[in-house]
């Protein structure tokens, strides 16, 4: 669980700093840093279940050959 903290904080850290270098303006480095991993962990969740779904299917075929 301490991982898992540790590895949030840096990417919220990273987004925020990235996100405030481009811009300067405060607001849009903390919008930036919340938005991003949220989008980031949709992305995430249907990159599993397409891959999964490739991996089914790569399956089903090696059974029917």
């Amino acid at each position: 669980m301490l991982k898992t903290l540790s590895f949030t904080t840096m990417h919220f850290s990273i987004a925020f700093t990235v996100a405030y270098l481009l811009t300067g303006d405060l607001l849009v480095g903390g919008l930036v840093a919340m938005v991003e991993p949220a989008v980031n962990t949709v992305g995430y969740i249907v990159h599993e279940k397409v891959w999964q779904r490739l991996q089914h299917r790569q399956q089903a075929s090696h059974l029917l050959a």
